[in-house]
């Protein structure tokens, strides 16, 4: 059953859509010896609010379970659960602003209980914010086994809405993750949630990239006071110059919403504000705006351009991305947020589809080759032979969960 309700979180609102996995029942509570967390005064600061926004008793939690055919894993709801939207303090362009995100909690739990962070994929509309909780969605039986869920909205969506997503931008993607798990102490302490040390990153797609940018900043940074016990990424952009020279050859690309979503977000969160019609040809240039506002998924604004990179960029932008001396400022920022300078120190583990089509297999692979070569000593790479972006995700978890539950 835990595999079935981590796809629900990490799938809330992602392009990925529901994916059903194996209904074996592997949670257990966590054990009574756990230490809990230190209570810190930095995430004191972070903390703005929280709404409660669903209580659901034990019973209830095991209904739901039946209701969608897991009925004999009833036993593993332990605990009812505490549905929170949280509102905390992050920093965008050097200011601070007020994000948010989902807290999950088991009631009444007198061991301490682990900690997850769980990165959604990519996202277009405000709607598909995981803090725009719209009822029991399935994530709230992880909780009921023994485990605090944080969800993070990120910047752009829920109290950001008003920013553009500052999309494959690595401080900003961790600063979302890394100051939610701080606030969300104070949450802990006002309800009186015992927290274990316990912390684990988990993410796939732009949030396994999020992941590897949260687990760097705590890795990297100790003042945070935090330590990640184990992480996993699944199918992340970790190397953006190398997805640049795909995108140089002029293949086609099924996916241009993702390109023009990194560009307008790059122009935006780095301030140079350039014309759009700099980078793309009409009547793309024109359009963008109003395809990013929030209310257009992917897929209908993938309807809106082209899958030729010929076509959707414009001639001398084009030519300047396959000349080394133009662009530079681009190159320089698409290389400033790859993982080029840092390698894990927690247990790590990298997984990628064979055949992914969106993000190319050989972008995982390369970096886990510099990883290991930089020195990196707890790492893993888990290819995942024959399956693409969207079905890789469901053995990714299959092999993850386990490996989770061993710490």
């Amino acid at each position: 059953m835990l595999k079935k309700l981590l796809t629900y979180t990490l799938l809330l609102g992602t392009l990925l859509g529901n994916t059903s996995c194996d209904k074996e029942a592997t949670a257990a509570a966590p054990v009574a010896a756990e230490t809990p967390v230190e209570e810190d005064l930095a995430g004191q600061d972070l903390y703005v609010s929280s709404e409660l926004l669903l209580s659901v008793p034990k019973d209830m939690l095991q209904q739901m379970a039946a209701s969608q055919g897991y009925g004999t894993y009833g036993n593993e709801v332990q605990y009812g659960v505490s549905v929170y939207r949280l509102i905390y303090h992050t920093t965008y362009q050097g200011r601070e602003i007020n994000a948010s995100g989902l807290v999950c909690v088991p009631q009444n739990m007198a061991a301490p209980a682990p900690v997850i962070s769980a990165q959604h994929g990519t996202i277009f509309t405000h709607q598909d914010a995981p803090s725009n909780f719209q009822g029991l969605s399935g994530f709230e039986l992880f909780a009921s086994a023994g485990y605090v869920m944080l969800i993070p909205d990120y910047i752009g969506f829920g109290a950001s809405k008003e920013i553009l997503h500052p999309y494959y931008d690595q401080q900003h993607s961790a600063l979302a993750v890394v100051d939610m798990i701080k606030a969300a102490k104070t949450l802990y302490k006002q309800h009186n949630i015992p927290v274990s040390d316990k912390l684990f990153l988990v993410g796939y797609s732009e949030g396994g990239y999020v992941t590897l940018a949260a687990q760097k900043e705590i890795e990297t940074n100790p003042a945070h006071g935090l330590r990640v016990t184990a992480s996993a990424a699944g199918a992340g952009g970790y190397d953006l110059v190398a997805m640049l020279s795909g995108i140089k050859t002029g293949q086609a690309y099924s996916y241009p919403a993702y390109l023009a979503y990194v560009l307008q977000s790059y122009n935006t969160t780095n301030g140079w504000n350039r014309p759009l019609a700099e980078f793309f040809q009409e009547p793309y240039a024109t359009k963008l705006p109003g395809l990013f506002n929030g209310s257009k998924s992917g897929s209908a604004i993938n309807r809106e351009l082209t899958s030729d990179p010929n076509r959707l960029f414009s001639p001398s932008f084009f030519a300047a991305l396959q000349d080394g001396q133009k662009e530079l400022v681009l190159k320089q920022a698409l290389q400033a947020n790859s993982f080029y300078e840092w390698v894990p120190q927690s247990p790590t583990r990298l997984y990628h589809g064979t055949t992914d089509k969106i993000v190319p297999f050989d972008n995982s692979r390369k970096t886990y080759e510099r990883f290991i070569r930089d020195g990196a000593k707890q790492l893993e790479f888990i290819p995942i032979e024959g399956k693409g972006h969207g079905s890789a995700f469901e053995p990714m978890l299959q092999s993850l969960v386990p490996w989770l539950q061993q710490f």
